[in-house]
C-alpha cells in the first residue's frame, strides 16, 4: 500500500488527542506482571504494547512479538525469573537485532537463557530460574532498554539489584523515566555515578493513568514549523512529563514553535524562527533525530548532530534510512565520524518531483516524512501502516489538521 500526500494550502489547525505513551505503558505492563496486578488507564493502543500484553497473558510455550523491540527486551528479563519454559521469537529483521548484551547481564545473574539460532540474536530459549547473584555488569552504550529490562525486575529479586554500568551511557532519559516509573509506583532506587541500587521491595498501587506521547507530538512539532500558519492542541501533555521528549518544546522553539501549557494539553503557535544552523547532542532522545533531520532538511538549516549511535539498531539503520531517502529532496548528509550526522545546507540539483519515501518497516520513517508534504506539495509514502507499531490514527489525525492523502496502487 502507499499513499499520495497533498497539502491542502490550509494553516494546519486541530484538536489532537495523541495516543498515550508507548514507552510509559510497555514499563507498566512489566510492573502488573510483576505486582499481581493493578489497573492501568489509557493503555497505549499501540501494536507493540498490544504484543507485549498479549505475550505476558499467555501460556503458550512459544511467544513470537514480532518487530516489537522493547517487547523482546522487556521481556526477556521478565522470563528469566519466572517459573517456566518459554521460547520468544520475533521478526526477520527482529533476529538481526542485537540482545547480546542483555543476555550475558542475565547469565550473569545465573538466568538459564540459550540463543536457537545465531549467537546474541533472537530467537531465545528462557528457562525461569532464581537468580544467583544480586551484582550485574552491562554496557551502557548498546541500549538503554537492556538496563530498563533489568531494572524493571529489580525490586521483585530475593536480594534486590545492583546494576554497575560499564562506557557512556546512551538513551538515559529512558533510563530516569523506568526509575521515576517505578518510584511513583512504590520503588525506591539509588543511581550514584555508574551504579545504579534497587533493594527488593514491592511495587504498590491500586491505579495509574498513562500519558500522551511527547515523542508523537514531535511530528506536530514539525508540521507547525513546516506550515506557513498553525494552531495545533495536543490533549494530554503536560511540562513535568517523565518522559525526555519533553525536550522538544525548547528544542522547537528556536525553529519557530511556541509552545503554550493548558490544564489538559498543549498550544502550538507559530513563533520567529532565530537560528541559521542547529548542533544538539541527541544520546538522550535518539527517536528525535528523524524528526529534525527531516525538519531542518526542509527548512534550509544546516546542521550537526552526535549521539545517534543507537540508530543503527533501531526498526531499521536509521542513518542509512535518512540518508538514501532524504536525497530524493536533494539532500545529502553525511556521518563525519560514527554517532554523527550533519549536513551543510546544501541542495543537490537532482531531487524528485514527487518523492516517493520506502519506511523500511520503521514507524518513525513515516512519520517524520509525512509532514515534508507541507513543503513539497505532493509526497507519496510506502507502507503507512507502520504507524500502527506506535501512532494508530495519526493518518487520521493529518486528515483532521488539513492535509490530505489517498491510496494509490
Amino acid at each position: 500500500m502507499k499513499y499520495l500526500l497533498q497539502r491542502s494550502g490550509q494553516p494546519i489547525k486541530g484538536n489532537i488527542f495523541l495516543p498515550a505513551s508507548k514507552s510509559i505503558s510497555n514499563r507498566l505492563l512489566i510492573i502488573q506482571a510483576l505486582s499481581g496486578g493493578f489497573e492501568i488507564e489509557n493503555l497505549s493502543e499501540s501494536n507493540d504494547t498490544k504484543v507485549l500484553q498479549e505475550a505476558l497473558n499467555s501460556h503458550c510455550v512459544l511467544v513470537d512479538i514480532g518487530p516489537a523491540g522493547t517487547a523482546m527486551r522487556f521481556s526477556t528479563a521478565y522470563y528469566s525469573f519466572v517459573p517456566g519454559t518459554r521460547m520468544i521469537t520475533g521478526s526477520e529483521r527482529m533476529k538481526n537485532r542485537p540482545i547480546g548484551q542483555l543476555v550475558d547481564a542475565l547469565r550473569q545473574l545465573g538466568a538459564s537463557i540459550d540463543y536457537m539460532e545465531k549467537d546474541g540474536f533472537p530467537p531465545l530459549k528462557i528457562s525461569g530460574v532464581l537468580p544467583k547473584k544480586n551484582v550485574v555488569e552491562i554496557d551502557g552504550s548498546i541500549s538503554s532498554q537492556f538496563i530498563s529490562a533489568l531494572l524493571l525486575v529489580a525490586p521483585s529479586l530475593p536480594e534486590g539489584l545492583t546494576i554497575k554500568l560499564r562506557g557512556k551511557v546512551i538513551s538515559s532519559s529512558y533510563i530516569c523515566l523506568t526509575l521515576d516509573l517505578m518510584r511513583q509506583l512504590g520503588v525506591e532506587s539509588n543511581w550514584q555515578d555508574d551504579e545504579i541500587i534497587v533493594r527488593h521491595q514491592e511495587y504498590h498501587r491500586t491505579s495509574y493513568r498513562v500519558e500522551s506521547d511527547w515523542s508523537a507530538a514531535s511530528y506536530w512539532y514539525e508540521m507547525a514549523v513546516l506550515s506557513p500558519e498553525a494552531d495545533i492542541f495536543l490533549a494530554g501533555l503536560s511540562a513535568n512529563s517523565i518522559q525526555g521528549d519533553v525536550a522538544i518544546a525548547r528544542l522547537f522553539e528556536p525553529l519557530g514553535v511556541k509552545t503554550t501549557y493548558l490544564p489538559d494539553g498543549i498550544r502550538l503557535s507559530k513563533a520567529p524562527t532565530t537560528i541559521t544552523k542547529m548542533e544538539f547532542d541527541f544520546s538522550k532522545n535518539p527517536d528525535m533525530v528523524q524528526t529534525f533531520c527531516v525538519t531542518l532538511a526542509m527548512m534550509g538549516i544546516p546542521f550537526r548532530f552526535s549521539g545517534c549511535e543507537s540508530l543503527k539498531i533501531k526498526e531499521t539503520n536509521r542513518v542509512a534510512a535518512l540518508q538514501t531517502e532524504l536525497l530524493k529532496f536533494g539532500v545529502n548528509i553525511t556521518e563525519p565520524e560514527s554517532g554523527s550526522l550533519a549536513w551543510d545546507g546544501q541542495y543537490d540539483s537532482e531531487r524528485a518531483e514527487v518523492p516517493e519515501i520506502d519506511t523500511y518497516a520503521d514507524h518513525r520513517m513515516a512519520m517524520a516524512f509525512a509532514p515534508a508534504v507541507l513543503k513539497n506539495s505532493r509526497l507519496v509514502i510506502n507502507d503507512p501502516e507502520v504507524v500502527m507499531k506506535s501512532y494508530p490514527g495519526f493518518w487520521d489525525d493529518i486528515v483532521e489538521a488539513g492535509i490530505i492523502f489517498s491510496s494509490v496502487s
